[in-house]
């Protein structure tokens, strides 16, 4: 009877021990071993086994992405007071031992460690924007970004963590620092406006003022180009009218005839016009004797002239 419940007790203990001495390490996590309160060695995810009242299962680190969101205030250069919002984004170095152990000591517990973590930054990023001005800030996000992780990533890998990324998801002023650089945009973008209006209107001035000088340019050379030719037409007609009156007087040479009677003819035929297309103004000519004999004169004198002319050409 006796032996029975000493099985049972036998068995059981075996059943303890077996149970104590498994451990199940979830997948994205390490568990990390010791003795007597002394690092021994890291199980990796899976079924692993310790011994039993002796390994004792220190902590269980996360190997995944962690991250935190962040809130904060920051002085700028010229005292103004900056909100920052944003989110930081970090792990595990590596699954080595050195990382795995640095995660593990260098912290009392994962609240201490986040509480350095987020200092450490805010820290950094105040030092970063205190030597800036308020108008640089919101043109700085990436710069600001990676001065961060210039800072504080070789501090990171001796605590066993990297920093993948840092968001800043809100720059913000005070409310008064806000509407004055609203005021600056605005009038920023007037005078560009005006500035480009200026230029438009310039430009289609220029562009009027090119316009004409060049109507001006072709007008003048077809009113130069219109002269020479009225003028070759004039010399032209002259030069067939002397041709013409030079042939008449020859005729009348010929014929034994009195050449000044072309001249009388030319001289009628010239108050005739003056009649005809007069269109009502007064025309004074000496109709006296000596007033004809001096004007056939002065026409005897343009014929021979352009006699002499033909024959020297």
């Amino acid at each position: 009877m006796t032996f029975v419940p000493g099985a049972f007790v036998f068995f059981g203990l075996i059943a303890l021990v077996v149970f104590l001495s498994v451990v199940i390490v979830q997948q994205g996590t390490v568990a990390v071993i010791t003795i007597f309160g002394k690092y021994q060695r890291v199980m990796t995810p899976g079924l692993n086994f310790k011994i039993p009242f002796i390994e004792y299962v220190y902590r269980r680190i996360s190997i995944q992405n962690q991250s935190v969101e962040l809130e904060f205030q920051a002085i700028t250069n010229d005292q103004a007071n900056v909100r920052f919002k944003a989110m930081l984004v970090y792990s595990v170095l590596n699954q080595s031992e050195e990382a795995i152990q640095n995660v593990a000591f260098k912290f009392v517990d994962q609240r201490s460690l986040m509480q350095a973590l987020i200092r450490t930054i805010e820290g950094s990023i105040r030092s970063y924007v205190a030597t800036k001005k308020q108008a640089e800030i919101l043109a700085l996000r990436s710069e600001i970004v990676s001065h961060v992780k210039t800072e504080i990533d070789e501090m990171l890998v001796t605590w066993g963590y990297h920093l993948i990324d840092l968001q800043l998801n809100d720059i913000a002023f005070d409310e008064a620092i806000m509407r004055s650089m609203a005021q600056v945009v605005a009038s920023n973008n007037l005078r560009a406006a005006a500035e480009n209006e200026g230029q438009a209107l310039l430009i289609t001035k220029t562009k009027s003022a090119e316009a004409e000088g060049n109507a001006i340019k072709i007008a003048a050379e077809a009113e130069r180009v219109a002269a020479q030719l009225r003028g070759q037409g004039i010399a032209l007609f002259r030069e067939e009218v002397s041709k013409g009156m030079a042939q008449a007087v020859q005729e009348l040479k010929d014929r034994n005839m009195d050449p000044s009677l072309v001249l009388f003819s030319m001289w009628t035929e010239a108050i005739r016009h003056f009649a005809e297309h007069g269109k009502g103004n007064v025309i004074f000519l000496d109709g006296s004797n000596d007033g004809l004999q001096t004007t056939l004169k002065q026409l005897q004198g343009l014929i021979q002239k352009n006699a002499n002319d033909e024959l020297t050409e």
